[in-house]
């Protein structure tokens, strides 16, 4: 029987395994309250919700630089101040800058409608971002003793060990939106490099004392750079922009001996994949299927060059046992080719019942024994 690790690695590097990996469970705080109210027990922490589920487990480093919603944690944070408040909502600023509007009694359930971005412009950026964004403030990481108790608790891990390595497009959008971002790509190009720039300095400062520390299993960055209909930028602009500083941060993890990156990534991403490629990425995800991906014709198309993580349609476990069978059946020879971690392809809704989530669960363990 293989541990966790073993099959993570072995998995990516489409290498036989006992079984195909399985990640923990993705699913929204009213999903995990529907769950509890039909069954699924209440307060599981990490450990005890893969030893439920029967999952696999990850563990990473011990280090937060961005909050719940991508934005990157400033440090010092700003003031956290309500400007107004009603019976129904609350308007706020966030301790990322940012100005949001928020339902008082839903707080943690849904995301709040951004009213105004921490960062409406140059000057903004100059002032009050980029001076919060600097890997040797004060409290930003673990001291050398903290530093070598971590590495010393993970050193015998059963788990893949991942480090959070970068965001290129993703959190300059989450600090001025998507529409602002969009603008200043071609209003002010070299603002875009700048703080692109500052924030592949920024990370790499931050993690290359975790790397010199500990050998990590694999990397993982964040983009959510797309949408339904195709990325948010076009693939000569993520060219230009973005591509020189991922192979900054690939070269880095490859020199401590990270060889599988995956990058994670919402929507329709199709377009980008040869740029990520190039750039040293290995793998992607969630691929997701309302989107109109297709991981299956997308390992035609690269074959062993990627590895595929996601692409179980979340829509198929809302409609029951028949269409999750269907599902499966048709991601079953990614399963048996290996390189692939068969998962939900986004965080599971309120509308999947806890009876055809274990249903799922339990069919897909018997598809990847298989």
């Amino acid at each position: 029987m293989m541990t966790s690790r073993e099959r993570f690695l072995a998995t990516a590097r489409f290498q036989p395994v006992d079984r195909a990996f399985l990640l923990p469970v993705w699913a929204w705080q009213q999903t995990r309250e529907r769950w509890e109210q039909e069954g699924m027990p209440a307060g599981l922490d990490w450990r005890a919700w893969a030893d439920y589920f029967e999952t696999d487990l990850e563990g990473g480093a011990p280090l937060a630089f961005h909050n719940d919603f991508g934005v990157p944690a400033m440090l010092p944070p700003f003031e956290r101040t309500v400007i107004s408040s009603t019976d129904e909502y609350e308007v706020f600023q966030d301790e990322t800058g940012a100005i949001l509007k928020q339902f008082t009694n839903d707080p943690k359930r849904c995301m709040p409608e951004w009213l105004e971005y921490s960062m409406t412009s140059r000057a903004d950026w100059e002032a009050q971002i980029k001076p919060r964004l600097c890997a040797d403030t004060p409290g930003r990481t673990m001291d050398g003793e903290g530093l070598a108790q971590w590495a010393d608790s993970v050193k015998e891990r059963d788990y893949p060990l991942q480090i959070w390595a970068a965001s290129f497009y993703g959190w300059p959008r989450s600090l001025m939106g998507v529409e602002r971002m969009s603008y200043m790509l071609y209003d002010d190009p070299a603002l875009i490099h700048e703080m692109i720039e500052h924030l592949t300095d920024f990370r790499i400062e931050l993690i290359t004392p975790l790397l010199e520390k500990r050998q990590f299993d694999f990397a993982f960055i964040w983009e959510d750079m797309a949408g339904k209909g195709g990325p948010l930028c076009s693939p000569a602009q993520y060219r230009e922009f973005m591509l020189p500083q991922l192979k900054r941060v690939t070269a880095l993890l490859n020199k401590y001996g990270v060889d599988i990156i995956l990058l994670d990534s919402d929507g329709n991403n199709d377009p980008l994949i040869p740029l990520w490629l190039e750039g040293g990425v290995t793998g992607l995800r969630p691929f997701e299927i309302a989107a109109g991906c297709d991981p299956v014709a997308i390992r035609r198309q690269y074959g062993k060059d990627l590895i595929i993580q996601g692409g179980i349609d979340k829509r198929a476990l809302a409609r029951g046992p028949a269409a999750i069978d269907a599902e499966l059946a048709r991601l079953k020879p990614l399963i048996d080719e290996g390189g692939y971690i068969p998962h939900t392809d986004h965080s599971c809704p309120p509308d999947i019942s806890f009876p055809n989530y274990c249903y799922h669960l339990k069919r897909l363990a018997e598809v990847c024994r298989r």
